[in-house]
């Protein structure tokens, strides 16, 4: 059996530093699915405790943001967030994005099921983006 590489350019990984340090990281994830081109996914966001609350997960998702306004046919970021993680959910509802949906019973952990809250935002192309902030 062979392994089937992702196809190139259908992702890509943002990193935060502090100095030379690695604080923090995000990927962007896009579709080769013609039906559904139109839609990118923020998964892996992960932030050292000793950069937490210095802004690092906020530029992060704002450069993964921008990276999708680049794409003109991408409209809607999506993620998925586990339950009760308080501070991500702020950051990303303050990055503009709105929970539509809870999955029950996605994690299952020593403490019992957890479940995932599925958050989205539209995208506009960068072009439109900067009409409306000018």
């Amino acid at each position: 059996m062979a392994r089937i590489a992702v196809p190139k350019g259908l992702s890509h990984v943002f990193g935060a530093f502090l100095g030379d340090a690695l604080v923090g990281t995000v990927t962007l994830e896009f579709s080769a699915k013609p039906k559904m081109r139109h839609k990118a996914h923020l998964i892996g966001m992960f932030v050292s405790p000793a950069a937490r609350g210095c802004g690092a997960g906020r530029t992060l998702v704002q450069a993964a943001i921008g990276m999708a306004s680049e794409r003109p046919s991408l409209r809607v970021m999506t993620l998925t967030i586990t339950e009760g993680n308080a501070a991500a959910i702020g950051l990303y509802e303050a990055c503009g994005f709105k929970v539509f949906g809870v999955e029950p019973l996605a994690i299952a952990a020593q403490q019992g099921f957890k479940s995932k809250l599925h958050m989205w935002r539209e995208v506009l192309p960068a072009s439109a983006a900067s009409s409306v902030e000018g």
